[in-house]
């Protein structure tokens, strides 16, 4: 594969929040454990969603369509430095990728219902992962600059500085 080449992924559904501006909305799920959202998973891909309503959380993996343009340094929500993207969890990033732990509330035929929503109205999913805390968690003392902001996450609400 030569670096030119184009990697295409498409929607398997699309976020209903109630966050319809990315000002004021929460900056990760940890911080945000109350806050619905719904996912509505399109015809073609509900075959996909047999057994999982077995699973407590999800991981989310979402396209960040309304950011506006990728950055390489940015100022998170969580610092007032500069830090490189992939030092951050900031959405203006290449590709803008995210990812999202949800608590899956009820499996409604195609609908997903679940809390901790940190993610707009709209926003492409392009896939869903079981989330297994024997293979996603890890013990770790060493977590970068966020060992100094990681206790505000639950009051750190975004602005317009990744649009």
């Amino acid at each position: 594969m030569s670096p030119t080449d184009r990697i295409t992924c498409r929607p398997i559904g699309f976020i209903r929040s109630p966050f319809t501006d990315t000002a004021g909305m929460p900056i990760q799920t940890a911080g945000a454990p109350g806050e619905r959202g719904t996912l509505a998973v399109l015809p073609e891909f509900v075959p996909g969603l047999r057994d999982i309503e077995g699973f407590e959380y999800l991981l989310l993996v979402t396209h960040l369509h309304r950011v506006a343009q990728e950055r390489l340094e940015v100022t998170p929500f969580l610092d007032d430095q500069s830090h490189g993207v992939f030092a951050t969890r900031a959405p203006a990033r290449p590709n803008r990728i995210g990812l999202s732990i949800v608590r899956l509330e009820a499996l409604e035929g195609p609908l997903l219902h679940f809390s901790g929503n940190d993610m707009l109205d709209g926003t492409p999913v392009l896939d869903i992962k079981p989330y297994v805390p024997q293979f996603d968690v890890r013990a770790t003392e060493r977590i970068g600059w966020f060992a100094k902001r990681v206790h505000a996450v639950g009051t750190t609400r975004s602005d317009h500085r990744m649009d």
